[in-house]
């Protein structure tokens, strides 16, 4: 296991842009017996609307039917992927939900696939499904590649993740002082400037003078959307 991911890793590590990195992932997925890969990196922010990259090597046919028929809004290993960081094999553990989309998919040749999602410190959640045309996964296959899967799956979004995240959200690197890091913690838990002011005893002047700094180092409108924007991504 070891001399495997030392051989893969050092492949990995010389991607030097997503799209590379994603021909290293796919190459690995058919090194363990899938025909398909995929990876997904969903952002926290902005909240009504999270920025979301997708890459797979999907026949182009169902590439296209699943954007036609927006299938990322009903696809039940998203739904169990920002829920649960367990893995899932489909579709005998989500056949149930959705049935139409599997049936669908099934007509492309997606027959059974494995996914297992991953979070970072800033609310990132990515990804990686294994999917293939052939014969379901047994439990003897499972127990002889689950550790490498599940190794693929975080070093797939580590590197995913330091490549895209702050392309997708600038704030997501914002460095705030040890005093904006108070006032937006005491912020968030719904005190006044005046409050802030007496608890940390100094002026109400200088509270409004560290919101104001971190509104702008996470590019928000107004304090509310600063707390919560350094909060989702993990500053506070």
């Amino acid at each position: 296991m070891q001399a495997w991911q030392e051989d893969h890793l050092s492949i990995l590590e010389q991607s030097h842009d997503e799209d590379h990195l994603f021909l290293g992932l796919t190459a690995i997925a058919q090194g363990l017996g899938f025909d398909y890969c995929a990876y997904g990196l969903r952002s926290r922010l902005p909240l009504c609307r999270p920025r979301t990259v997708l890459f797979n090597n999907y026949p182009v046919r169902w590439q296209a039917r699943y954007q036609d028929q927006d299938y990322l809004s009903v696809d039940p290993t998203i739904e169990h992927g920002m829920h649960s960081l367990a893995p899932t094999i489909w579709p005998d553990a989500l056949g149930g939900k959705a049935a139409a989309f599997w049936e669908d998919a099934r007509s492309f040749g997606l027959r059974v696939g494995w996914a297992q999602s991953s979070r970072d410190a800033r609310g990132t959640v990515g990804m990686l499904t294994l999917a293939r045309s052939g014969e379901p996964l047994s439990d003897t296959e499972l127990r002889e590649k689950r550790l490498k899967m599940c190794w693929l799956v975080h070093t797939a979004h580590l590197g995913m993740s330091q490549l895209l995240v702050t392309r997708l959200l600038p704030q997501a690197d914002a460095r705030l002082s040890r005093q904006e890091v108070k006032v937006l913690r005491w912020t968030a838990e719904g005190k006044t400037a005046g409050d802030v002011s007496d608890i940390m005893g100094i002026s109400e002047r200088a509270v409004n003078f560290h919101i104001h700094n971190a509104m702008l180092k996470l590019g928000a409108t107004n304090k509310t959307a600063a707390a919560v924007r350094a909060a989702l991504l993990g500053i506070i």
